[in-house]
């Protein structure tokens, strides 16, 4: 371990999200002891219902605000004598991207900046300790678009973003190493592929196609559904982030897949024989036939592929969720909390949903 459990005091930030609120509960049930501080904008993504269940515990504390904020962020630091920040917060969306790419840059890039400069101004002033930690929580798509028969990617792959999304992400990875080239500040990043599981918002694919499916409307496919994508159960993206924590070394990047690649029409149609075997009383069944092949993305991404060996090799990390185990997870959650989806597709969904659908 790299802290004793005491002193595993933790910032999260975008700890309402996605990825973020399922680390939370992680962290939260790994070191129940460890003080924990949810910091979170609570943008359209961001849900308070997310970490309902924690806010109960004495050490755990929720703080709405903005990684923008460079006071709220000092104070933070200070006031809850922070040992770690685990940098979740970021718009991540690349459709919303490419219809207003302005929030990308504001949050990824100077929220990432903002933090960083708290981050290393906190370090100094407790006179740089070793066991402090800045985890940058990043994505593979900086890395770009693979072939069919390309290797995939590893942590030495040059950048080349091919949206505003991963642009912003590229552009915040860049910062998070040079803090830690420059100044020395003890960063880590991680790239990682497409996760999937519970407390997922409804634009992102495998949640849309569940609750479509719920729905009886329309499967969108991009294009001719053959992109491929490398899939990351949360639960198992959670614990190799614990990992990184605990045993990663400062200025180092980790990879972290799923050793699952799919392409996108083999993932729908999966999740269709899943939803017509798991679903009482779907709309439509088989639900396959609500398979739609819409006008493909701008810029769409043909494959990604991780190759995680480093973080195997080096901080003995590997995935144990298979693509249909996660799958029958997630669609049993999604069963289970129609109470937490339904009031995610609100009017501004739904306006979101036409421009990108039609």
């Amino acid at each position: 371990m790299l802290l004793s459990e005491d002193k595993k005091s933790i910032l999260i930030t975008g700890g309402a999200g996605f990825i973020g609120s399922n680390f939370v509960h992680h962290w939260c049930h790994q070191y129940p002891d460890a003080h924990v501080v949810v910091l979170d904008a609570l943008t359209y993504a961001g849900n308070l219902e997310n970490i309902a269940s924690l806010e109960d515990r004495e050490n755990f504390k929720f703080v709405k605000g903005d990684i923008c904020d460079r006071s709220l962020i000092a104070e933070l630091l200070k006031e809850e004598n922070i040992k770690i920040v685990a940098h979740f917060a970021a718009e991540s969306h690349v459709d919303r991207s490419i219809l207003g790419p302005d929030a990308f840059i504001q949050t990824n890039v100077i929220g990432t900046f903002t933090l960083l400069e708290s981050f290393r101004h906190y370090w100094n002033d407790k006179n740089k300790p070793e066991d402090y930690r800045f985890l940058h929580v990043s994505t593979d798509e900086v890395y770009g678009s693979l072939e069919a028969d390309d290797p995939a990617f590893t942590e030495t792959t040059p950048y080349a973003p091919n949206s505003p999304y991963s642009a912003s992400k590229a552009g915040s990875d860049h910062l998070a190493r040079a803090y830690y080239h420059t100044y020395g500040v003890p960063t880590i990043i991680t790239n990682c592929s497409n996760n999937y599981g519970p407390y997922h918002f409804p634009e992102k694919l495998i949640p849309l196609m569940c609750i479509n499916i719920l729905l009886g409307k329309p499967l969108p496919v991009y294009g001719d559904g053959q992109n491929i994508r490398d899939w990351l159960y949360v639960g198992d993206h959670c614990s190799a982030l614990e990992t990184v924590i605990n045993q990663g070394k400062p200025g180092e990047t980790y990879n972290i897949g799923g050793n699952n690649e799919v392409k996108n029409i083999d993932l729908v149609t999966m999740l269709c024989e899943l939803m017509d075997e798991l679903a009482p009383n779907l709309p439509v069944k088989p639900a396959k036939q609500l398979i739609t092949f819409v006008k493909d993305r701008p810029g769409h991404d043909r494959r990604y592929a991780i190759d995680a060996t480093k973080i195997k090799t080096e901080l003995g990390w590997t995935p144990q969720e298979t693509v249909e185990g996660g799958l029958r997870k997630t669609i049993q959650w999604y069963l289970d909390n129609q109470v937490w989806w339904q009031p995610l597709l609100s009017q501004e969904y739904q306006d979101y949903y036409q421009k990108v659908y039609g």
